[in-house]
């Protein structure tokens, strides 16, 4: 018997059946990567063990005893710790009250801070941090110390399978070798780790085994060392993915944009963006990439220098810029990017609606588009906010090719996302250059930028290098560049 087992889970929502008798074992001192696309069913079943979620049908065994949490607290109490992406901190509280929330040192109703900041050092020195200041209000820190406060929070609770979901997508690659050493911590101390991760060369490196889904279904486990990153990509999809990366013959045009000596509130830009070209902009997390973007569709401020759209040249505001054809996909869609309260239908319309309308007509057109952009869903009516991550995502790129853009300005376009639906997005984009759409794509992720852009410029403290032909720059090229070596 296994440390963690799930047996035949069976979950429904209404009519849709979310989890078709899945199971799940994971050994003490095992990183266990649970992965599928998104909508597999993998939040709902960590959700169950979470015990956010009941099961409809199935069992779970922990440590050999039925494990049958009653809510969150409960599953908390016997050991199960979930580190969700967005990470649960009161960001007010300093690091110590953080990680021993709920667990304080109290005597007739008054805390021991020194005991409790005493256990919390302790915490955080198993995990490899005994530098970090406990007396630090937690919104002070970066997010990868936070995250290393809420995984110290389930060491210092005693837990004894610890959840990381998605850990990796908003760190930088220095950050997440840190991160590897706190797993690594973790799985010396016993604890069993389930893994979950759209980066398959993360799964390669730190985990033991894994648990593949596919809509709501079991489809197998296997040796990480034993199977090939094609293997489980196959697995995952339930097809062979023979080219991640689609890059046809490209005839670069002419300049459609162009950037001289400008200066953002990060640093300054100098580049020429071709018709029929991909251009990707590499760089550290904070470097100034997400602001150039900005900066060039006038949501942030342009100290000096030119922007030239065609023969328009100066700063214009975003509307101006929707009006020259420019469009952007911010990196935040549910805070920027999306209405999610509103139909998918309003979100992919939105910028250019009639002054007067028909609805129907209205729904028949964002059905039209539901169909080109294959976005899984119930029609058009429905909310966005209820889609995954990928299907949001097609969303907004949706909405920049019904207005008709011919500079497309993406950040991050595809965080967060599965592997089957980056594919879809990386075919998009390959089938829009070659109609000769003109695309400045940002990605923290250099095999993304390798793959799919005909040359890549590197940000350095807000500054911009010159974009060479990507055949011409290595990954250590980039990443030396990007650190100013």
């Amino acid at each position: 018997m296994s440390f963690l087992e799930l047996n035949n889970i069976t979950k429904r929502f209404g009519a849709t059946l979310a989890l078709d008798g899945v199971s799940l074992a994971v050994e003490k001192g095992e990183v266990h990567a649970l992965v599928g696309e998104n909508g597999s069913g993998k939040s709902t079943l960590m959700k169950i063990l979470a015990g956010a979620q009941p099961q409809d049908s199935g069992n779970m065994v922990l440590d050999g005893k039925p494990f049958n949490p009653r809510n969150p607290l409960d599953a908390r109490q016997q050991g199960i710790a979930m580190i969700y992406q967005e990470l649960a901190l009161c960001p007010d509280l300093n690091v110590a009250e953080n990680i021993l929330l709920g667990l304080e040192d109290a005597k007739n109703g008054i805390v021991d801070r020194k005991e409790s900041e005493r256990r919390a050092r302790e915490a955080l020195a198993t995990l490899g941090y005994p530098e970090v200041d406990v007396t630090t209000p937690v919104r002070n820190l970066p997010i990868a110390v936070r995250q290393v406060v809420e995984i110290a929070r389930a060491v210092a609770l005693g837990s004894k399978v610890v959840i990381l979901d998605e850990p990796t997508s908003s760190l930088t690659q220095a950050d997440v070798e840190k991160l590897f050493k706190v797993i690594e911590s973790l799985r010396t101390a016993g604890h069993a780790v389930v893994y979950i991760s759209h980066f398959l060369e993360e799964i390669k490196r730190i985990c033991d085994r894994l648990t593949v889904l596919r809509d709501g279904v079991y489809i197998g486990s296997a040796n990480v060392a034993e199977v090939t990153a094609d293997d489980i990509v196959s697995m995952m999809v339930g097809r062979d993915i023979a080219e991640l990366y689609p890059h046809s013959t490209r005839q670069p045009g002419e300049v459609v944009l162009e950037l001289a000596n400008l200066e953002t509130i990060k640093g300054r830009s100098t580049l020429q963006l071709r018709r029929g070209e991909v251009v990707g902009v590499a760089g550290l997390n904070g470097s100034g990439r997400s602001e150039l973007l900005r900066s060039i569709f006038g949501l942030d401020p342009v100290k000096s220098g030119e922007i030239k759209v065609g023969i328009v040249e100066g700063y214009r505001p975003p509307a101006k810029r929707w009006e020259e054809g420019i469009g952007m996909l911010s990196e935040d869609r549910k805070l920027e990017g999306l209405a999610l309260g509103m139909p998918i239908a309003d979100n992919i319309l939105l910028t250019k609606l009639p002054r007067i309308i028909s609805t129907p007509k209205h729904l028949a057109e964002g059905e039209i588009w539901i169909e080109k952009m294959r976005v899984k869903c119930q029609g058009p009516q429905q909310p966005v906010g209820e889609l995954s991550g990928g299907n949001q995502q097609k969303v907004a790129i949706g909405r920049l090719l019904h207005h008709g853009v011919d500079v497309l300005l993406l950040d991050e376009p595809t965080r967060g996302i599965d592997v089957g639906s980056k594919q879809q997005i990386y075919q998009l984009i390959d089938q829009l250059a070659m109609e000769g759409k003109a695309i400045l794509m940002v990605s923290s992720y250099l095999p993304e930028l390798q793959g799919m852009c005909d040359r890549i410029a590197v940000m350095h403290k807000g500054d911009l290098g010159e974009a060479r032909r990507t055949k011409e720059i290595t990954a250590e090229d980039i990443m030396r560049e990007a650190a100013g070596i």
